[in-house]
């Protein structure tokens, strides 16, 4: 009996072979035989309900080779229906398609230009890293928000939540290798599994600028005058943003006249740093939990109150560290040009540890949105780590809530695909010509888009409007007999033919 004729005899051996590829005696030519309908299952079915399915088959006269036995099941495939996945990505985490990566790309741009122009060099790390690295900062609330686990070799490993910390890794890596001072940017995606608010999700994109090995005042000055210069470039003005500006040496200096033990200190910025987002009460019992006394607490809120540089100085004396290097600052903003974009604000003491000094943040003058960016001076951090200090000041700036204020003042760009050509052949034939045009063109730097398949003119000119494409080069049979290729400059609606050759 040949294999096709047992085939057509045994529809559950057709069942189980899916598909049959049947070989005859005279011919190696493969032939497709189709699994009867009747077979297909769109719900998932065990092996005894296929053979009850197939006794009672049998029972109703359905006996194959005339009454003969119709021989063992043979195990068949089981359909299963195939559950739709989520197609939206993990909570608090973005796609970026074409339209999205426009617009990162135009943003990315602006933070490299800026850099370049202050004189930075751009360094990158790994997203991944040991986990040790940010919980050193003991006491930060960042701790909390690590993506963390251990790897195939037992080693407990995070996604950065933040740039610095492995900018720190580096810098001792290097050693002394380093010429100070060191001018680096990042631009990296960190991770925080934290609250998600409008512009605060679990995933964002940093742009850091750091000066390392510069002790003086004039280095938290020039990397405000870099985010001026950004914000300048995009649009943004200081009738629309400005930055809070104060030290951390304000905050020693009041809890040293309360003999508050050093030790505290990190906690106490912490809940400071909290001032705008949680009600006064919830502030004072923080602060009172880490052992601060009511007067102390009473004295620490009514300086953190102040907005005046010269009223601060009325209270802790023109002496001290922290008054003089803020009066510094605020004289060299005059001389950059940016004294109308800061203001001071003895609140602003930034939520992470190792800042020492002058610490600022951009905010919205509308207060819609969270803190823009922020930064200032840790000139401790490379000892948390065992290394050797080194005077440091650096900034960290997200991609997210730029781009939700660039929304409120409506000055999104308007980013559309564009390409300098479509290259069209008229005829199949004709394929392999086209793509030497489209070849030549891209030597010559410019952009191209191929049309790589058979399709009418009027499919081709859609295309060409929806990628604002500037030019239609046709390859027809008549023109290329003469060498020439048509030219159609879409804007003006002007044609001409041209030589391969001389097509710029």
């Amino acid at each position: 009996m040949s294999p096709l004729s047992s085939s057509l005899l045994n529809p559950r051996l057709s069942f189980s072979l899916k598909p049959l590829f049947i070989f005859s005696q005279s011919s190696f030519a493969p032939r497709k035989f189709q699994i009867p309908r009747q077979f297909v299952s769109a719900k998932r079915k065990t092996f005894s309900a296929l053979a009850s399915e197939q006794s009672s088959a049998t029972d109703n006269g359905g006996r194959s080779g005339g009454g003969g036995r119709s021989g063992a099941l043979s195990p068949s495939p089981v359909v299963e229906e195939v559950q739709r996945i989520d197609v939206n990505p993990p909570k608090g985490t973005r796609d970026f398609p074409p339209e999205d990566m426009r617009l990162r790309t135009w943003l990315f741009n602006h933070f490299r230009e800026v850099s370049r122009l202050f004189g930075f060099e751009e360094v990158d790390y790994p997203v991944l890293e040991s986990e040790v690295l940010f919980i050193r900062k003991a006491g930060e609330e960042i701790r909390d928000q690590l993506y963390c686990f251990e790897d195939r070799g037992n080693r407990r490993v995070a996604l950065r939540p933040e740039l610095t910390p492995s900018l720190a890794r580096l810098v001792i890596q290097k050693g002394k290798s380093l010429s100070l001072p060191l001018k680096w940017f990042a631009i990296g995606q960190c991770w925080r599994y934290e609250r998600m608010t409008r512009a605060r999700r679990r995933e964002h994109y940093q742009w850091n600028m750091d000066i390392l090995g510069l002790p003086e005042v004039t280095a938290e000055a020039e990397l405000i005058s870099s985010i001026v210069a950004f914000f300048k470039r995009i649009g943004i003005t200081e009738s629309d943003v400005g930055f809070k500006v104060s030290s951390r040496k304000v905050l020693q200096e009041v809890l040293r006249c309360y003999s508050v033990p050093e030790n505290l200190f990190g906690k106490v910025c912490i809940i400071i740093d909290k001032i705008e987002k949680i009600p006064i009460d919830e502030i004072k019992r923080e602060l009172n939990a880490t052992g601060l006394s009511e007067e102390a607490i009473e004295e620490l809120l009514q300086v953190l109150s102040i907005k005046s540089l010269t009223k601060l100085e009325e209270i802790l004396g023109g002496a001290g560290e922290a008054v003089a290097e803020l009066k510094e600052l605020f004289s060299l903003a005059e001389k950059f040009g940016y004294s109308e974009w800061i203001q001071f604000d003895a609140s602003v003491v930034r939520g992470l540890a190792y800042y020492t000094g002058i610490v600022f943040e951009g905010f919205d003058r509308q207060g819609k949105l969270r803190a823009i960016c922020g930064g200032g001076r840790y000139d401790r951090l490379l000892s948390t780590f065992g290394g050797d200090d080194v005077p440091a000041c650096g900034f960290g700036f997200g991609d997210a809530v730029i781009v939700e204020l660039l929304k409120e003042k409506g000055l999104l760009p308007k980013l559309n695909l564009e390409v300098d050509n479509i290259v069209c052949a008229l005829d199949y034939d004709l394929q392999g010509v086209a793509a030497e045009v489209a070849t030549k063109l891209r030597e010559k730097g410019q952009s191209v888009d191929l049309v790589l398949e058979s399709k009418p003119l009027k499919w081709v000119f859609k295309r060409a409007a929806r990628t604002n494409a500037q030019r239609l080069v046709l390859v027809g049979n008549t023109e290329w007999q003469k060498g020439m290729v048509g030219v159609k400059i879409l804007s003006s609606g002007e044609q001409y033919e041209i030589k391969l050759d001389e097509l710029e």
